[in-house]
Parts: structure tokens; C-alpha cells; sequence
């Protein structure tokens, strides 16, 4: 089969993420997966994986849920010890027609417990390891059942015992059915569970399937982004069924990242801001870790200009880019940019690209005060597309109140330019008087101060603008650097309130929680008055 044959498939019938690995060996049993790290359901795996190899583990699991007492239809909520096997286990589930519930590892156990009462006593599966982070919480009550994929637990079902159980035939669930659930960021509170469906997947896939068809299929694809997430399905389903050598990355420290990339050479890398941001000063190291990267590639969050023109100067590759899409876990990707060497440091970090091609999202931004959405004013960006998740798990009214017929609003405010580029300002939960966009000074300032690892401008209690920042080993800011970087363009900031790095609130996918962290100043002002 080829992989074009394949997507062609997918976008009939829906992307089945417990089809995917046997699919992907049906294009190219050969096509390598490397880990940084060793499969704790399957530790004699070890870290070099065929895709038909990966495809068979899939199918071994699959059994194995079965004998644990899995069916179709059922709820199984995997929230495990960060680990590639969480991508395994989640196909395995899916192949015996069971939903997947993607749960960060970050989440801490009262946010599991409301999780897990909201899906109404799903399987849980985990690890011993996070087993016992849930020892206050009533599984007994919330779960029918606890199975263990690694260092099992007394009372749990354990998936290494049920080694051998006989396979059995795949169970393909409804295109339009839940398929995959993942769970929204949390920025402002308990996240919310978005349902995904076979058909909303595989139709996510259609604008970056164009964007991949320039590499050449000997070259590895380097992926780190967090295994729960929903863009770990479309990451992996392109870079298989495309039959890119695939390097899944775990670690985070850039010593570990440097001797991964200088061994297997990616074409993409595809990763979160905040792991390009920590990745930077790589650019710097004789080694060239980078040098062989063509396109950098960032789904989540807006990422700022001076990270993208260093990445971008360390790499040796003609015409290498910097991609970015913006998008949400409801929508998928909505708009695209890419960013080349001689321009990105110019960029504007607010424009975040325009409309995809044919058969991707339609984009809108609507009016706030019932003039035409500007800088100044900006409107509420929408989207609308088949790709939009299909609702949120238990909360329908709370996904209702978003959608405007076919149009979806993201929470997000911005404008378009004359040419048709979409501006994302800021969220609007976070909008500040007096200040255009929170994220544009933070753009600008990082770019001006290297000493700053991050930057957070965030309402304060009177409603005044508070830059929050983190510097290079937690150093004391230089304050007649920070005025002489801010006075004149940003006389609306408040005095900067430094905190260590290790402090500054973070969601799964590194995401700053900005609620939480403006909360913290008022609980502060309380408690003085």
C-alpha cells in the first residue's frame, strides 16, 4: 500500500488510531522508530522499533486489554508516567473499540478525581507509579476498574501478567463516535474534555500532509510534544504513513536533545515553544546540533521572533522555515506562517499566518463593539471547518455556548491586515485596559533583554499591566536595563515582579497560566489589607 493510498483511505473512512500502526506497515514495514527512552509496558522493546514491530506490540496490547475485561464503547482514562508507550497503549485501546481518555501526567490527583467522575467510572489505566500519587483519591468509586501498564500495585489488573492472552480482531468504532478524548490546557480552571471522532481526525491531517511533501523520506522527523496531546495522533499518523524515520523525544534537558540530534540528524523537529526556547542557546554549540534541520515546526502557542531567527541561523539547510500554526485542541490547525532566516527576527510575533489551502479551516474575526475589528479594537477570531472536535465530554451547554452555527469561538481576539493575516492579540479572559496586546510586549521586551527567560504581563489587582519575569538563572533583574528597555514604548507596565522559573504556573503543554498567576497578586493584596 502507498502512503497516499493510505491518507486517501483515512479521509473516507476516519483516522482509527488502533489502525494506524498495522496501516503504516502495510505502506513500509521497515520504516524505523527511535526512542530516547525505554517503553515501561514493554521494556525489552528496547529504543530501535520497526513500524511493523511497533504495529505487532500495538496488536499484543490490544489482546491484553481484552483479557483485562476492555470492550467496546468502554471509557479507558490513561494517565501514566510521561512515557512513548502512552501512544501505544492509546492505539491499543482504540483497537478493541474502546475511547481513549488522554490524561496529562502534570495533572495533579483532585483534578484526576473530577476528571474521572465527569467520564463516569471509566477503566483506569496507569502505572504504579502514579498509582500511588492517586492515594487519597476513591478509585473504588470512580473507576470499574485499575489496570497497570508497569511497576504494578496490589488490587490493579496487571497488563505484564496477561502476556501471551490470544489476539484478537479489531473493533472499528462509528466515524462520527467518540474515538479519542483529550483535555484542554486548564489555563483558567479544570479542563475541559474535548471529543474527538475518527472523521475530525483524519481531517486534521489534510494541511500539514501538503506541508510534509517537500522532505524527502530517508530523513528522520524529530517529534517532542507531549504523548497525551492531540497532536501526538496527527504528528505520528503523517510522519508513518509519509514513511519518515521517526525520533520520539521524552527528555527535555538540551544536553540530552543535542547528543539525540547530532546522532540522528532530523529534517523536522517538531516541539513546543517553550522546548524551542529552552533549546536556543544550542544554536551556539560547535557540535551544530541544528545544522540539519530544514523546517522547525510549533502547533501550540505563538512563539517569540528572536527564538525562531536563532534556530533558524544554526541550521545549515537551504531555504530552512519555521512553521507556525495556530489552533486549538477543539479546532485543530486553523492558520499557518512559515518564517525564513533573513526575516524572522523582523517578524511581527502577533501575525499568525493566514487561511490554509483548499480544505482546511475557514477563519472569521467578529466584532466586539460593532466596528470593524482593528488593533485598537480588536474582534473575536472564529472558526469553522469539519474539524472541530465534536463536543465537550459532559458538558454539552459548555461547548454550545461557544458555537455560533458552524462557527466556533476560539477566546481568542485579534484583527486581519489588508493582506488578509490574521493578528492573535492576546485571550480575552486576559485583555488589560490600556494595553493593546499582552503578548506583543512580551515579544519585543524578550527581544531586547537576553538576560529574561520568560516574560508575563498579567492583570493586576487595580487592573494595571504586571510584567512577571523569569531571568537566566534566576539572576536579579538589572532594573535601569528593564526601564531603558520599557519607558518609552510601554509607560502602562508596572514595576516587574521577578520569580524563579521553577515558580511560574504551567499547564501540560508548558503554557503559562496566566489566571492563576494574576491570582496570586490579588491574594497577595488581600492579605495586606
Amino acid at each position: 500500500m502507498k502512503g497516499s493510498v493510505a491518507y486517501k483511505s483515512i479521509q473516507k473512512r476516519g483516522l482509527h488510531i488502533g489502525l494506524l500502526p498495522e496501516m503504516a506497515a502495510a505502506v513500509n514495514p521497515r520504516t524505523p522508530i527511535t526512542l530516547d527512552h525505554d517503553l515501561d509496558v514493554l521494556p525489552e522493546a528496547g529504543r530501535h522499533l520497526t513500524v511493523a514491530q511497533y504495529a505487532d506490540h500495538v496488536d499484543d496490547l490490544a489482546a491484553r486489554l481484552w483479557a483485562a475485561g476492555v470492550r467496546p464503547d468502554e471509557h479507558v482514562v490513561i494517565y501514566k508516567t510521561a512515557n512513548a508507550d502512552h501512544w501505544m497503549l492509546a492505539a491499543a485501546i482504540s483497537r478493541i473499540g474502546g475511547i481513549v481518555v488522554n490524561l496529562s501526567p502534570a495533572l495533579d490527583p483532585q483534578t484526576v478525581a473530577v476528571l474521572l467522575e465527569r467520564v463516569d467510572r471509566p477503566t483506569l489505566l496507569t502505572d504504579g507509579t502514579k498509582l500511588d500519587t492517586l492515594d487519597g483519591v476513591p478509585l473504588t468509586d470512580l473507576t470499574r476498574r485499575v489496570i497497570t501498564s508497569a511497576f504494578d500495585r496490589p488490587g490493579s489488573v496487571s497488563l505484564a501478567e496477561l502476556a501471551g492472552s490470544p489476539r484478537v480482531k479489531p473493533v472499528v468504532r462509528p466515524i462520527d463516535e467518540a474515538a479519542v478524548i483529550t483535555h484542554t490546557s486548564g489555563t483558567t480552571g479544570i479542563p475541559k474534555l474535548v471529543v474527538h471522532t475518527a472523521r475530525t481526525q483524519g481531517i486534521r491531517l489534510v494541511p500539514q500532509w501538503r506541508l510534509l511533501k517537500g522532505l524527502r523520506k530517508q530523513e528522520t522527523v524529530a517529534i517532542h510534544v507531549p504523548f497525551v496531546h492531540s497532536r501526538m495522533v496527527a504528528a505520528m499518523s503523517l510522519a508513518l504513513l509519509r514513511e519518515y524515520p521517526v525520533l520520539l523525544l521524552r527528555e527535555t534537558d538540551p544536553a540530552v536533545v543535542a547528543e539525540q540530534f547530532l546522532r540522528h540528524r532530523p529534517v523536522l523537529v517538531e516541539a513546543l515553544p517553550n522546548s524551542f526556547m529552552d533549546w536556543e542557546h544550542l544554536a551556539d554549540d560547535p557540535r551544530a546540533p541544528f545544522s540539519s534541520v530544514k523546517v522547525f515546526s510549533s502547533t501550540f502557542d505563538a512563539i517569540h521572533p528572536g527564538t525562531m531567527s536563532r534556530l533558524l541561523k544554526a541550521s545549515d539547510r537551504r531555504g530552512a522555515l519555521f512553521f507556525q500554526i495556530y489552533g486549538q485542541s477543539e479546532v485543530g490547525p486553523a492558520v499557518g506562517r512559515a518564517y525564513f532566516r533573513g526575516s524572522a527576527h523582523k517578524a511581527n510575533g502577533r501575525c499568525v499566518g493566514w487561511a490554509m489551502p483548499l480544505g482546511a479551516a475557514r477563519i472569521r474575526v467578529v466584532s466586539r463593539d460593532g466596528g470593524t475589528p482593528t488593533e485598537q479594537s480588536p474582534g473575536r477570531i472564529e472558526v469553522a471547518w469539519p474539524g472541530i472536535a465534536k463536543t465537550y465530554h459532559g458538558e454539552q451547554e459548555r461547548y454550545d455556548a461557544n458555537c455560533d452555527g458552524e462557527w466556533w469561538g476560539t477566546g481568542d481576539v485579534g484583527y486581519r491586515t489588508r493582506f488578509g493575516c490574521l493578528h492573535m492579540l492576546d485571550r480575552e479572559i486576559d485583555m488589560i485596559p490600556g494595553v493593546t496586546s499582552s503578548l506583543e510586549i512580551e515579544d519585543v521586551v524578550l527581544g531586547r533583554l537576553d538576560e529574561l527567560t520568560e516574560l508575563v504581563v498579567v492583570k493586576g489587582p487595580n487592573s494595571e499591566a504586571v510584567p512577571v519575569i523569569c531571568t537566566v538563572d534566576d539572576k536579579p533583574l538589572d532594573l535601569n536595563r528593564w526601564r531603558a528597555a520599557v519607558a518609552a514604548e510601554f509607560p502602562q507596565l508596572a514595576e516587574p515582579v521577578q520569580i524563579p522559573q521553577a515558580e511560574l504556573p504551567r499547564t501540560a503543554t508548558l503554557k503559562v497560566q496566566r489566571v492563576a498567576l494574576a491570582r496570586r497578586f490579588e491574594e497577595r493584596t488581600r492579605d495586606r489589607t
